[in-house]
Protein backbone atom coordinates (compact mmCIF):
# COMPACT_ATOMS: atom_id res chain seq x y z
CA UNK A 1 0.00 0.00 0.00
CA UNK A 2 1.38 3.37 -0.92
CA UNK A 3 1.21 6.00 1.80
CA UNK A 4 2.01 9.64 2.33
CA UNK A 5 5.57 10.88 2.11
CA UNK A 6 7.04 13.34 4.53
CA UNK A 7 9.90 14.14 6.85
CA UNK A 8 10.38 14.87 10.48
CA UNK A 9 11.59 18.44 10.02
CA UNK A 10 9.90 21.47 8.54
CA UNK A 11 13.09 22.24 6.60
CA UNK A 12 13.74 19.89 3.73
CA UNK A 13 17.33 18.79 3.02
CA UNK A 14 18.81 19.10 -0.47
CA UNK A 15 19.79 15.76 -1.92
CA UNK A 16 21.82 15.11 -5.03
CA UNK A 17 23.43 12.02 -6.51
CA UNK A 18 26.31 11.22 -8.82
CA UNK A 19 27.32 7.94 -10.46
CA UNK A 20 29.57 7.10 -7.53
CA UNK A 21 28.06 8.62 -4.41
CA UNK A 22 25.26 10.57 -2.83
CA UNK A 23 25.75 13.43 -0.43
CA UNK A 24 23.64 15.45 1.92
CA UNK A 25 23.64 19.19 2.24
CA UNK A 26 21.94 19.44 5.61
CA UNK A 27 19.89 22.29 6.95
CA UNK A 28 19.03 21.28 10.50
CA UNK A 29 18.23 17.65 9.65
CA UNK A 30 15.70 16.34 12.18
CA UNK A 31 16.07 19.64 14.03
CA UNK A 32 13.98 19.61 17.21
CA UNK A 33 13.12 15.90 16.80
CA UNK A 34 13.77 13.11 19.30
CA UNK A 35 14.56 9.71 17.81
CA UNK A 36 14.52 6.41 19.70
CA UNK A 37 17.15 3.97 18.40
CA UNK A 38 16.57 0.55 19.89
CA UNK A 39 19.60 -1.71 19.82
CA UNK A 40 21.82 1.35 19.53
CA UNK A 41 24.80 -0.37 21.15
CA UNK A 42 24.80 -3.16 18.57
CA UNK A 43 26.66 -3.24 15.28
CA UNK A 44 24.20 -1.54 12.92
CA UNK A 45 22.47 0.38 15.70
CA UNK A 46 25.71 2.00 16.86
CA UNK A 47 26.46 3.04 13.26
CA UNK A 48 23.03 4.70 13.13
CA UNK A 49 23.63 6.52 16.43
CA UNK A 50 27.06 7.71 15.30
CA UNK A 51 25.62 8.92 11.99
CA UNK A 52 22.72 10.80 13.59
CA UNK A 53 24.95 12.49 16.15
CA UNK A 54 27.46 13.45 13.48
CA UNK A 55 25.18 14.42 10.59
CA UNK A 56 21.91 15.63 12.08
CA UNK A 57 20.46 17.81 14.80
CA UNK A 58 18.30 15.06 16.27
CA UNK A 59 18.19 14.21 19.94
CA UNK A 60 19.06 10.51 19.99
CA UNK A 61 17.89 8.18 22.75
CA UNK A 62 19.73 4.87 22.61
CA UNK A 63 17.65 2.06 24.13
CA UNK A 64 19.63 -1.16 24.52
CA UNK A 65 19.43 -4.19 26.78
CA UNK A 66 23.23 -4.60 26.59
CA UNK A 67 23.31 -8.28 25.72
CA UNK A 68 26.59 -10.09 24.96
CA UNK A 69 26.96 -8.43 21.50
CA UNK A 70 26.20 -4.86 22.61
CA UNK A 71 29.09 -2.52 23.32
CA UNK A 72 28.90 1.10 24.42
CA UNK A 73 32.55 1.44 23.39
CA UNK A 74 31.20 1.44 19.82
CA UNK A 75 29.91 4.97 20.47
CA UNK A 76 33.02 7.11 21.00
CA UNK A 77 32.11 10.66 21.87
CA UNK A 78 28.46 9.91 22.59
CA UNK A 79 28.74 10.27 26.35
CA UNK A 80 28.62 13.94 27.17
CA UNK A 81 26.99 14.87 23.86
CA UNK A 82 23.97 17.07 24.73
CA UNK A 83 22.00 15.42 21.90
CA UNK A 84 22.47 11.88 23.28
CA UNK A 85 20.89 9.84 26.05
CA UNK A 86 21.25 6.17 26.92
CA UNK A 87 18.65 3.96 28.59
CA UNK A 88 19.38 0.33 29.43
CA UNK A 89 16.12 -1.45 28.72
CA UNK A 90 14.65 -4.51 27.03
CA UNK A 91 12.02 -3.93 24.37
CA UNK A 92 10.00 -6.80 25.83
CA UNK A 93 9.30 -4.77 29.02
CA UNK A 94 6.14 -2.81 28.30
CA UNK A 95 6.03 -0.82 31.55
CA UNK A 96 9.61 0.37 31.14
CA UNK A 97 9.08 1.29 27.49
CA UNK A 98 5.97 3.23 28.47
CA UNK A 99 7.97 5.27 30.97
CA UNK A 100 10.58 6.03 28.32
CA UNK A 101 7.96 7.15 25.77
CA UNK A 102 6.39 9.39 28.41
CA UNK A 103 9.77 10.76 29.51
CA UNK A 104 11.28 11.58 26.10
CA UNK A 105 8.19 12.04 23.88
CA UNK A 106 9.90 10.76 20.70
CA UNK A 107 9.05 11.84 17.17
CA UNK A 108 10.35 8.60 15.65
CA UNK A 109 11.42 5.07 16.53
CA UNK A 110 14.12 3.17 14.66
CA UNK A 111 13.85 -0.45 15.75
CA UNK A 112 17.21 -2.24 15.42
CA UNK A 113 16.95 -4.30 18.62
CA UNK A 114 17.24 -7.93 17.55
CA UNK A 115 18.97 -11.23 18.07
CA UNK A 116 20.69 -11.73 14.71
CA UNK A 117 23.21 -14.59 14.67
CA UNK A 118 21.83 -17.51 12.64
CA UNK A 119 24.02 -20.12 14.34
CA UNK A 120 22.81 -19.01 17.77
CA UNK A 121 19.22 -19.21 16.59
CA UNK A 122 19.76 -22.86 15.68
CA UNK A 123 21.11 -23.69 19.14
CA UNK A 124 18.64 -21.57 21.11
CA UNK A 125 15.67 -20.20 19.14
CA UNK A 126 13.78 -19.10 22.25
CA UNK A 127 15.63 -15.81 22.68
CA UNK A 128 15.02 -14.99 19.02
CA UNK A 129 11.28 -15.55 19.38
CA UNK A 130 11.22 -13.43 22.54
CA UNK A 131 13.25 -10.45 21.33
CA UNK A 132 12.44 -10.36 17.63
CA UNK A 133 8.73 -11.19 17.82
CA UNK A 134 7.48 -10.42 21.33
CA UNK A 135 9.82 -7.45 21.62
CA UNK A 136 8.65 -5.95 18.34
CA UNK A 137 5.01 -6.49 19.36
CA UNK A 138 5.61 -4.76 22.69
CA UNK A 139 7.41 -1.84 21.06
CA UNK A 140 4.62 -1.45 18.50
CA UNK A 141 1.99 -1.40 21.23
CA UNK A 142 3.78 1.27 23.24
CA UNK A 143 4.54 3.32 20.12
CA UNK A 144 0.85 3.13 19.17
CA UNK A 145 -0.22 4.28 22.62
CA UNK A 146 2.24 7.20 22.45
CA UNK A 147 1.28 8.15 18.88
CA UNK A 148 -2.44 8.27 19.65
CA UNK A 149 -1.85 10.80 22.42
CA UNK A 150 0.24 13.21 20.31
CA UNK A 151 -1.15 16.51 19.04
CA UNK A 152 -2.30 16.32 15.42
CA UNK A 153 0.78 18.04 13.97
CA UNK A 154 3.24 15.77 15.79
CA UNK A 155 1.09 12.71 15.08
CA UNK A 156 1.33 13.48 11.36
CA UNK A 157 5.14 13.62 11.55
CA UNK A 158 5.68 10.54 13.73
CA UNK A 159 7.42 7.51 12.12
CA UNK A 160 8.15 3.94 13.20
CA UNK A 161 10.99 2.45 11.11
CA UNK A 162 11.57 -1.28 11.47
CA UNK A 163 14.93 -2.57 10.26
CA UNK A 164 14.93 -6.14 8.94
CA UNK A 165 16.97 -8.51 6.79
CA UNK A 166 17.01 -10.04 3.31
CA UNK A 167 17.10 -13.47 4.95
CA UNK A 168 13.30 -13.36 5.31
CA UNK A 169 13.11 -14.01 1.55
CA UNK A 170 14.93 -17.34 1.72
CA UNK A 171 17.53 -18.51 -0.77
CA UNK A 172 18.04 -17.53 -4.42
CA UNK A 173 19.25 -19.59 -7.33
CA UNK A 174 22.11 -18.46 -9.54
CA UNK A 175 20.09 -15.64 -11.09
CA UNK A 176 17.78 -12.88 -9.92
CA UNK A 177 17.57 -10.73 -6.81
CA UNK A 178 15.18 -9.94 -3.98
CA UNK A 179 12.77 -7.06 -4.53
CA UNK A 180 10.28 -5.51 -2.13
CA UNK A 181 7.57 -7.79 -3.53
CA UNK A 182 9.49 -11.08 -3.19
CA UNK A 183 7.50 -13.65 -1.21
CA UNK A 184 8.77 -14.47 2.26
CA UNK A 185 10.36 -17.91 2.67
CA UNK A 186 12.57 -17.91 5.80
CA UNK A 187 14.75 -20.97 6.39
CA UNK A 188 16.24 -20.45 9.86
CA UNK A 189 14.78 -19.66 13.29
CA UNK A 190 16.43 -16.23 13.02
CA UNK A 191 14.96 -15.34 9.64
CA UNK A 192 11.56 -16.75 10.63
CA UNK A 193 11.50 -14.54 13.71
CA UNK A 194 12.41 -11.48 11.65
CA UNK A 195 9.76 -12.35 9.05
CA UNK A 196 7.19 -12.50 11.83
CA UNK A 197 8.26 -9.10 13.13
CA UNK A 198 7.95 -7.62 9.62
CA UNK A 199 4.39 -8.91 9.38
CA UNK A 200 3.53 -7.40 12.76
CA UNK A 201 4.77 -4.00 11.65
CA UNK A 202 2.69 -4.19 8.47
CA UNK A 203 -0.37 -5.26 10.45
CA UNK A 204 -0.07 -2.35 12.89
CA UNK A 205 0.00 0.00 9.90
CA UNK A 206 -2.95 -1.57 8.13
CA UNK A 207 -5.08 -2.16 11.24
CA UNK A 208 -4.23 0.76 13.52
CA UNK A 209 -2.78 3.22 10.94
CA UNK A 210 0.49 3.56 12.86
CA UNK A 211 2.85 5.30 10.40
CA UNK A 212 5.40 2.54 9.84
CA UNK A 213 8.14 1.79 7.33
CA UNK A 214 10.24 -1.37 6.85
CA UNK A 215 13.69 -1.87 5.40
CA UNK A 216 15.31 -5.17 4.44
CA UNK A 217 19.08 -5.11 4.13
CA UNK A 218 21.79 -7.40 2.85
CA UNK A 219 24.81 -8.56 4.90
CA UNK A 220 26.49 -5.67 6.69
CA UNK A 221 30.18 -5.32 7.47
CA UNK A 222 32.49 -2.63 8.79
CA UNK A 223 34.03 -1.30 12.02
CA UNK A 224 32.69 -2.30 15.45
CA UNK A 225 31.32 -5.66 14.24
CA UNK A 226 31.08 -8.26 17.01
CA UNK A 227 33.65 -11.00 16.36
CA UNK A 228 31.22 -13.90 16.01
CA UNK A 229 30.36 -12.81 12.45
CA UNK A 230 32.31 -13.96 9.38
CA UNK A 231 34.39 -10.90 8.47
CA UNK A 232 35.58 -9.77 11.92
CA UNK A 233 36.17 -13.38 12.97
CA UNK A 234 38.33 -14.08 9.93
CA UNK A 235 40.32 -10.87 10.41
CA UNK A 236 41.04 -11.71 14.05
CA UNK A 237 41.96 -15.31 13.26
CA UNK A 238 44.16 -14.18 10.39
CA UNK A 239 46.01 -11.75 12.65
CA UNK A 240 46.56 -14.54 15.17
CA UNK A 241 47.72 -17.06 12.55
CA UNK A 242 44.87 -19.41 13.47
CA UNK A 243 42.83 -21.65 11.15
CA UNK A 244 40.19 -19.72 9.22
CA UNK A 245 37.13 -22.00 8.88
CA UNK A 246 34.82 -21.65 5.88
CA UNK A 247 31.43 -23.38 5.90
CA UNK A 248 30.79 -26.08 3.29
CA UNK A 249 32.44 -25.41 -0.08
CA UNK A 250 32.64 -21.65 0.52
CA UNK A 251 30.47 -20.88 -2.51
CA UNK A 252 27.52 -19.39 -0.63
CA UNK A 253 26.96 -15.88 -2.00
CA UNK A 254 26.10 -12.76 -0.01
CA UNK A 255 25.49 -9.17 -1.09
CA UNK A 256 27.80 -7.09 1.13
CA UNK A 257 26.77 -3.65 2.42
CA UNK A 258 29.14 -1.32 4.26
CA UNK A 259 27.48 -0.45 7.56
CA UNK A 260 28.01 3.32 7.28
CA UNK A 261 26.20 3.29 3.93
CA UNK A 262 23.37 1.39 5.58
CA UNK A 263 23.09 3.93 8.41
CA UNK A 264 22.78 6.76 5.88
CA UNK A 265 20.10 4.84 3.98
CA UNK A 266 18.08 4.33 7.15
CA UNK A 267 18.12 8.00 8.10
CA UNK A 268 17.02 8.83 4.55
CA UNK A 269 14.12 6.36 4.68
CA UNK A 270 13.08 7.76 8.04
CA UNK A 271 13.18 11.30 6.70
CA UNK A 272 11.81 10.89 3.20
CA UNK A 273 10.27 7.44 2.90
CA UNK A 274 6.57 6.93 2.17
CA UNK A 275 4.55 5.60 5.09
CA UNK A 276 3.56 1.97 4.63
CA UNK A 277 6.36 1.27 2.18
CA UNK A 278 9.22 -1.24 2.29
CA UNK A 279 12.70 -0.41 0.98
CA UNK A 280 15.48 -2.87 0.19
CA UNK A 281 19.02 -1.76 1.04
CA UNK A 282 21.93 -3.55 -0.62
CA UNK A 283 25.50 -2.90 -1.64
CA UNK A 284 25.42 -4.44 -5.13
CA UNK A 285 28.49 -6.40 -4.05
CA UNK A 286 27.84 -10.12 -4.40
CA UNK A 287 30.78 -12.23 -3.30
CA UNK A 288 31.19 -15.87 -2.28
CA UNK A 289 32.21 -16.49 1.31
CA UNK A 290 35.45 -18.02 0.08
CA UNK A 291 36.25 -14.91 -1.95
CA UNK A 292 35.62 -12.75 1.13
CA UNK A 293 38.00 -14.81 3.26
CA UNK A 294 40.66 -14.89 0.54
CA UNK A 295 40.40 -11.11 0.19
CA UNK A 296 40.89 -10.70 3.93
CA UNK A 297 43.96 -12.93 3.79
CA UNK A 298 45.48 -10.92 0.94
CA UNK A 299 44.80 -7.58 2.67
CA UNK A 300 46.33 -8.79 5.93
CA UNK A 301 49.38 -10.03 4.04
CA UNK A 302 49.80 -6.57 2.55
CA UNK A 303 49.07 -4.55 5.71
CA UNK A 304 50.72 -6.78 8.34
CA UNK A 305 52.79 -9.48 6.59
CA UNK A 306 53.01 -12.70 8.55
CA UNK A 307 56.32 -14.37 9.32
CA UNK A 308 55.01 -17.77 8.20
CA UNK A 309 53.91 -16.82 4.69
CA UNK A 310 50.62 -16.04 2.92
CA UNK A 311 47.55 -16.46 5.10
CA UNK A 312 45.48 -18.31 2.50
CA UNK A 313 47.20 -21.41 3.86
CA UNK A 314 45.07 -20.96 7.03
CA UNK A 315 41.77 -21.48 5.19
CA UNK A 316 40.01 -24.73 6.04
CA UNK A 317 36.60 -26.09 5.08
CA UNK A 318 34.25 -27.26 7.84
CA UNK A 319 30.81 -28.84 8.09
CA UNK A 320 28.18 -26.57 6.60
CA UNK A 321 25.48 -24.83 8.63
CA UNK A 322 22.11 -26.65 8.64
CA UNK A 323 19.73 -24.96 6.20
CA UNK A 324 22.47 -22.65 4.91
CA UNK A 325 20.92 -20.39 2.27
CA UNK A 326 22.92 -20.57 -0.95
CA UNK A 327 22.62 -17.05 -2.30
CA UNK A 328 21.27 -13.63 -1.35
CA UNK A 329 21.12 -10.60 -3.64
CA UNK A 330 19.27 -7.34 -3.07
CA UNK A 331 17.67 -5.14 -5.71
CA UNK A 332 17.95 -1.67 -4.13
CA UNK A 333 16.72 0.19 -7.23
CA UNK A 334 13.56 1.44 -5.50
CA UNK A 335 15.58 3.16 -2.77
CA UNK A 336 18.00 4.53 -5.35
CA UNK A 337 15.28 5.73 -7.69
CA UNK A 338 12.74 7.17 -5.26
CA UNK A 339 14.98 8.53 -2.49
CA UNK A 340 18.27 9.11 -4.30
CA UNK A 341 20.44 6.86 -2.12
CA UNK A 342 23.69 5.39 -3.41
CA UNK A 343 26.22 3.22 -1.60
CA UNK A 344 29.48 5.12 -1.31
CA UNK A 345 31.63 2.03 -0.77
CA UNK A 346 32.04 -0.93 -3.09
CA UNK A 347 33.25 -4.19 -1.60
CA UNK A 348 36.91 -3.59 -2.37
CA UNK A 349 37.03 -0.16 -0.74
CA UNK A 350 34.84 -1.15 2.19
CA UNK A 351 36.66 -4.36 3.06
CA UNK A 352 40.04 -2.60 3.04
CA UNK A 353 38.70 0.08 5.40
CA UNK A 354 37.33 -2.68 7.62
CA UNK A 355 40.52 -4.73 7.75
CA UNK A 356 42.59 -1.64 8.48
CA UNK A 357 40.21 -0.66 11.28
CA UNK A 358 40.57 -4.06 13.00
CA UNK A 359 44.34 -3.89 12.64
CA UNK A 360 44.51 -0.38 14.10
CA UNK A 361 41.77 -0.70 16.74
CA UNK A 362 42.81 -3.96 18.37
CA UNK A 363 41.96 -2.67 21.83
CA UNK A 364 38.26 -2.65 20.94
CA UNK A 365 38.01 -6.33 20.00
CA UNK A 366 40.70 -7.52 22.40
CA UNK A 367 38.57 -6.15 25.24
CA UNK A 368 35.69 -8.36 24.04
CA UNK A 369 37.92 -11.43 23.98
CA UNK A 370 39.31 -10.43 27.37
CA UNK A 371 35.80 -10.50 28.87
CA UNK A 372 35.69 -14.20 28.11
CA UNK A 373 33.96 -14.34 24.74
CA UNK A 374 34.80 -17.67 23.10
CA UNK A 375 34.26 -17.87 19.34
CA UNK A 376 33.28 -21.53 19.49
CA UNK A 377 31.41 -23.17 16.61
CA UNK A 378 27.65 -22.86 17.04
CA UNK A 379 24.66 -23.98 15.05
CA UNK A 380 25.37 -27.68 14.56
CA UNK A 381 22.25 -29.79 14.97
CA UNK A 382 22.38 -31.70 18.25
CA UNK A 383 20.92 -35.11 19.00
CA UNK A 384 17.52 -35.03 20.75
CA UNK A 385 19.19 -35.73 24.12
CA UNK A 386 21.91 -33.10 23.84
CA UNK A 387 19.54 -30.61 22.22
CA UNK A 388 17.16 -30.70 25.14
CA UNK A 389 20.02 -30.26 27.59
CA UNK A 390 21.09 -27.06 25.83
CA UNK A 391 17.66 -25.45 25.60
CA UNK A 392 16.77 -23.02 28.43
CA UNK A 393 13.97 -24.02 30.72
CA UNK A 394 10.61 -22.45 29.98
Amino acid sequence: MRGEAGGLSELDPIWYASSTAWRLTKIMRFGGSTIFVTGGAGFIGSAVVRHLLRDSHARVVNIDKLTYAANLDSLPGAVGNPHYAFEQACICEAALLRRLFDKYQPDAVMNLAAESHVDRSIDGPGEFIKTNIVGTFTLLQEALRHWRKLPAERRARFRFLHISTDEVFGSLGTEGSFSETTAYAPNSPYSASKASSDHLVRAWRETYELPTLVTNCSNNYGPYHFPEKLIPLMIIKGLAGEPMPVYGDGKNVRDWLYVEDHAKALSLVLERGAVGETYNVGGRSERTNLHVVETICDLLDRIVPGADGPRRRLISFVTDRPGHDRRYAIDASKLERELGWRAEENFESGIEKTVRWYVEERAWWQAILGRGYDAERLGLIQTPTSQSSREPAT
